[in-house]
């Protein structure tokens, strides 16, 4: 697939790296020399120096026979002209652009199919504000992620001390459910390294395991792996940018939310904007300041400046208050792998988070989403079985079946509005969503080649 991506920066840096190891013809462009040599000597890709919305440079980074355009500059202006030239003057079949200004996303119709340059806008600061406010529902989760459209959700939490199930093998987790509940684990990471769960393998302290269950079960789940959390009740976000603004919004009806921004002109219009939040002006690391706030009492402490430092200084200085459960906004993937499971139980990283909902629109065929996993190491796959027993190589097999690479596990099936958790003797059946976890991305294509019809398959 011959892939044009706008922009070097963290984002467009990371996506480059995630597609160039998939055999893509990756081309990047951007106006600073520096990093597009970076990319160059790190990677097999080519690079092209020059303005992204220029017809000239676009043309010469290929743009005439490139399957698809993914506009990731810094400025939204130019990514939704970028797009424009590629469709007017390209006609490249695939635009996709990320818009940061929320009043762009309030227009449904610029990604308009039916007329519109652009065919996908995906905003990081929706994306990221959704992926915490799914952490603080979960007390607990590392990760929570949802396939075909919410029937089914993938969590990751960590094994600790005192959970039923550790120290114990996988295959008694049936027997400590209840008989409506049903659950399997998709993979473990221990020490960083992936482990491909058999019945057999035991649950550690310290493991990071990734289960598949149905939405309403997860937190009965989750108990097993670790002793019940308190439910959460008060909240602290620190940093009023569009994240924090937004994820007070979306939380202020459930829960008891503070927001502390260092601003005072935006503090005062974020408080006009909020209906029940309290709104505070101060320096997210002011240590006097966060104990006048109860932070001790607080059960979710959220740091969301777009300063990186600060986040994770403010982050480790509420945990040492006392505050039960902090998260930080980082964007640099050494700090986030650094920091994660020490002091701070979540390093979000917004550039993960951006790539899970590219690779959903970059994959071919069948699979229908993507989540990035481990900092890109691992990937939660929805795909999607179409055809018949005559042109698939899945339709009407069980899954012992299946010629699955060693890396892959089936975690489960969605039919309908049902989730049937993956055994050996499932049969998959026209149109069911299989959920495939895959710890080695260089398998990736074993995968896709499985889902794929053929004319002449038997």
């Amino acid at each position: 697939m011959k892939i044009i991506i706008l922009g070097a920066g963290q984002v467009g840096s990371s996506v480059a790296a995630a597609l160039a190891s998939e055999n893509n013809d990756i081309t990047v462009v951007d106006t600073d020399s520096a990093k597009l040599k970076d990319l160059a000597e790190r990677m097999d890709i080519r690079t092209v120096q020059g303005h992204a919305s220029l017809p000239s440079v676009l043309g010469h980074a290929g743009a005439e026979d490139a399957d698809m355009i993914i506009a990731v500059t810094s400025s939204d202006e130019v990514n939704l002209i970028a797009c424009e030239i590629a469709d007017i003057v390209y006609k490249t079949p695939t635009k996709i652009a990320r818009l940061r200004e929320a009043e762009y996303l309030q227009h449904p119709e610029l990604t308009a199919k039916t007329r519109a340059a652009v065919d996908v806008a995906i905003s990081p600061e929706a994306l990221v504000c959704n992926h915490v406010q799914r952490l603080i529902e979960y007390p607990g989760a590392l990760q929570a992620l949802d396939f075909a459209d919410g029937r089914a959700q993938l969590v990751a939490v960590r094994a600790v001390p005192g959970g039923a199930l550790v120290g114990h093998e996988i295959r008694e987790l049936r027997s400590h459910l209840p008989s409506h509940v049903d659950a399997r684990v998709a993979a473990i990471f221990r020490a960083g390294l992936p482990i491909i769960p058999e019945a057999s393998s035991r649950i550690e302290s310290g493991d990071e395991v990734f289960f598949l269950a149905d939405r309403r079960d997860i937190h009965t789940v989750m108990n097993e792996l670790r002793r019940a959390e308190r439910p959460v009740k008060r909240v602290f976000i620190a940093g009023g940018g569009n994240i924090g603004r937004n994820l007070a919004r979306a939380l202020e009806g459930r829960f008891s939310v503070k927001v502390l921004e260092r601003s005072k002109e935006r503090a005062k219009r974020i408080a006009e904007d909020l209906l029940k939040s309290i709104v505070l002006v101060g320096d997210c690391a002011d240590e006097a300041l966060l104990r006048e706030e109860n932070i001790d009492q607080t059960d979710v402490y959220c740091a969301l400046t777009n300063d990186d430092e600060a986040n994770i200084l403010s982050a480790m200085l509420a945990k040492r208050l006392g505050c039960q459960r902090v998260i930080a906004l980082i964007n640099r993937p050494a700090y986030a792998e650094l920091v994660e499971g020490g002091t701070i139980d979540i390093a979000v990283s917004p550039q993960q988070v951006t790539l899970s909902a590219l690779l959903t629109w970059i994959r071919q065929g069948t699979m229908v989403r993507v989540h990035s996993l481990r900092r890109g190491m691992a990937e939660a796959i929805e795909a999607v079985a179409v055809g018949d027993r005559r042109t698939s190589k899945v339709i009407g097999r069980s899954l012992e079946e299946l010629q699955l690479p060693d890396a892959a596990t089936i975690g489960g099936i969605v039919r309908g509005d049902k989730l049937l958790i993956a055994h050996h003797d499932v049969v998959i059946e026209p149109n069911d969503h299989v959920i495939v976890f895959l710890v080695d991305k260089r398998q990736l294509p074993k995968v896709e080649a499985l889902f794929r019809t053929d004319a002449t398959w038997i």
